[in-house]
Parts: structure tokens; sequence; C-alpha cells
């Protein structure tokens, strides 16, 4: 996400760190890349104009004091900017002790996965008990996926044969609270445009549940026309947020920094993947550092924390500590790795990755099971002692993976370099921070 415009404004900022000084001329070059930057990538005109403005007035009006160079001066201008843009104040998902959110929005844009999303996060980092309910009355088979979504998270999906979708999520919530949910979700209808009476359905629930939360889902990917979409809601409905969903597809990335500046409702979550703990919590100050090329080290470590499990990786560092980690402990760790996703997205987040020339990198999926094909293709013994694997075992391993005797000698020879530099790490009193 925000590929686009990262790399210019890392381009903008490159470039002036060859003048000595900011003047009217440079900068209004400088001006000129970010104005295209922003543009190219589907943010609002209106917003544009405005952030140029401001960064190029706060540019020329600023101070340098002796100790900063240009570049340092228009980074942090940048920064201030964009977190203005973006909005200072984050705005926490609703945490009562019961909590009822609707959510709504176009046809297609990820309400009901989202739902799904929601109720997994609520009860990793609320610790509530949640309970959804299926309004949406209108699309086939829409009840049905929620009700896949609840087994796969086992999450209960209030749902009735009634076509009063007013009337379900009254019933709905009478059930939650008689039953110890406290935390529900109610997935309404979509609409391919602004529909009159869908839009009266929506809010006669509105004003029948009184829900604490109101949360409009957004398909990013839309543009500039999510304006139009937030502001047709809200003229409707008291929003009190917005869900991008694949922002991660979204190279441009636009949406999110015209949203809250246009509409001033706050982006609550961005959709980070179609897995069901694809969500992230929005965090302004995160996503300015991503758009600079900064990186998310806070957003890697959440979500290596959401998906290892502590106590494989706690024991495998107390092996790599003794020197004892043999290939037994490193399928394990190729099992907790596959967790992560796809590498080359965690690798982005890693602070000056696009400096170093990391955010192109493409890792190979089929790598990793070849590797884990060979080691699964061993016997326990032959993983606890590789030294024993010779020629025959190796004929014998690499027909079982699929793989060759070079791909087996590859993998040992690999795994023995990752034994010495681990022998390194506990000779020279370097030990692994566990």
């Amino acid at each position: 996400m925000f590929e686009n415009i990262s790399e210019r404004l890392q381009g903008a900022i490159h470039k002036i760190k060859g003048y000595g000084k900011i003047t009217e001329d440079n900068i209004s070059d400088i001006m000129r890349e970010v104005r295209l930057a922003l543009l190219e990538s589907d943010v609002n005109y209106t917003v544009v104009k405005e952030f140029t403005n401001n960064v190029k007035e706060k540019a020329l009006g600023t101070e340098v004091s002796t100790s900063l160079k240009p570049a340092e001066v228009f980074l942090k201008i940048l920064k201030d900017e964009l977190t203005e843009l973006l909005g200072k104040e984050k705005v926490p998902l609703v945490n009562n002790k019961f909590n009822i959110v609707m959510l709504v929005g176009l046809q297609g844009s990820g309400k009901t996965t989202h739902i799904g999303k929601l109720g997994s996060w609520v009860r990793k980092k609320y610790k509530k008990n949640p309970m959804f309910i299926a309004c949406d009355i209108y699309r086939p088979a829409a009840i049905d996926q929620l009700k896949q979504l609840g087994k796969q998270l086992n999450i209960p999906v209030y749902s009735e044969e009634s076509k009063d979708a007013v009337k379900i999520a009254e019933n709905g919530i009478k059930y939650a609270k008689d039953n110890g949910y406290d935390y529900v979700f109610i997935d309404t209808a979509g609409r391919l445009h602004i529909d009159e009476a869908l839009m009266d359905e929506l809010k006669n629930i509105n004003n029948t549940v009184n829900p604490d939360e109101i949360l409009l889902v957004i398909d990013s990917m839309i543009g500039q026309d999510a304006i139009n979409v937030i502001n047709g809601f809200n003229g409707e409905l008291p929003l009190t947020g917005t869900i991008l969903t694949k922002l991660d597809g979204d190279t441009k990335g636009g949406v999110a920094l015209s949203v809250r500046h246009l509409t001033n409702i706050p982006i609550k979550f961005v959709g980070t993947s179609e897995k069901l703990d694809g969500i992230m919590e929005f965090d302004t100050d995160r996503m300015v550092g991503r758009i600079l090329g900064e990186g998310d080290i806070m957003s890697l470590i959440e979500h290596a924390e959401s998906v290892i499990d502590e106590d494989v990786a706690r024991d495998a560092a107390k092996k790599m500590n003794s020197g004892k980690f043999d290939l037994e402990d490193f399928l394990q760790q190729l099992y907790q790795i596959k967790k992560l996703g796809p590498l080359e997205n965690l690798i982005r987040l890693i602070p000056g990755a696009s400096k170093m020339g990391l955010n192109n990198v493409s890792i190979d999926p089929k790598e990793l099971a070849h590797i884990e094909a060979i080691i699964q293709s061993m016997t326990k013994k032959e993983r606890k002692n590789p030294d024993i694997i010779k020629a025959s075992r190796k004929q014998r391993i690499a027909k079982g993976s699929g793989t060759s005797v070079q791909d087996v000698n590859k993998l040992l020879e690999r795994f023995e370099m990752m034994k010495k530099m681990m022998k390194q790490f506990k000779n020279g009193n370097m030990k692994l921070p566990f």
C-alpha cells in the first residue's frame, strides 16, 4: 500500500538533499513532484492543493537551524502535514460492557467478510464474546456466507426466516443480551448505489437498536468516488468511522489521504489481506511512516506476536543458545514462518527497506515448500542427527520429497552453516535475546 506515493515522495526528499537551503525556486520544483505524486495516487484535487500549499508555505517560513539540513526540515514538515491530513487523534473502536456495531456499505465492498474479521479482532483485543446478526435478507447466500464465517471462527450467528430486517436486528440484540454475548455486529444489506428504500431500512435499524458504532465499509480501489459514497451514507446515517478494504492491493492509497480530511469521519480499520486476521487498526503515525518509506516495525511485531506460538519460539531460542537446534526444530520454525503470510509483505515494513532495495524483493513460496518436503521425508532420527544422512539416505529423501539429491545437499549445507553461526554466538557470548 502507498507504494506510488512513497516512491515519489522519497524521490522529492532525496532531490532536496542536494540543495544548500530551501528557496522559492527549488521548493516550487519539489512541490510540483509532490503534487503529481498525490494526484497520480488518486488523492482528491482539493486535498492536494491545500496540502502542497501548506507544505510550501511552512518550508519557506521555517528558520533552518545550522544543525539541520534542508531535507530534514522538509521531511519534518511532510510528516506533520500528512499527520494533519490523516487525523492526529486515534479513534478506537467502542469498548463498553455491551456493544452494538452496525456495518453498512455498497454491495461488494466486503461488509460480511469484515464482520468476521472484526469479530475475531474484538475477541483477541478486547477479550469479548462476540455475536453476528444476519440482516442482509436480499443478497442470495448472504446469510449462508455469514454463518460459514461464524462456523470458522466459532462465533454464533443470529438469523430468522423473516423478511423484516429491523425486527431481526431487534430480536438479535435481545437474544445476545439474554445469552451473555457482549459484542454484537449487524450485517446489513448492500446496495449498488444509494438506494432510498434500502437506506430507509438502515435508518430504521439505527433508530430501533441505537448502535454504538455505524461503520461504513469502503473498497479503497474505487478511488475518489469514495468521498461521494461516504457523504451519501453520512447524509442519512450518523457514521462513526470507516473501514478501508483492499488497501493491501492498492498501490495508490489516495483514498486514505482524502477520506478523513474531506468528510471528518475517522478511518478506524484497514483491510490488509483476504485472511480472517487481515485487518489492522488505523494508526496515523504508522501510516505516515509507511508513506515516507520509514517502515512500520510496530505492525510487524504485532503481526508476528498474533500468529507465532510463543512457547515454540521460546523453546527454539533456548535450543539455539545451547547449540542443540536440529532439523526437527527447523521444521517447526518453518511452520511458524508460514503463518506470517507472504514474506515480501513483511520485509516492506522494515525501516529503510526501500533504501536497501528490498521493496521489490520476491520470495518464491515454492522454495519453502521444497525445504519442508525434504525435512518431512526424513525419519525422526535423521532430523535429530543430520550427520547420519549419507548417499543412500539422501537418494531416499530426494525421491520421497520429489526433489533432487543436489537439493538435499544444499539444505544440509545451509543447515550446517547456520549451526556454525549459532556456535559463534555462543562462543562469543553474543547470546540471542530470549
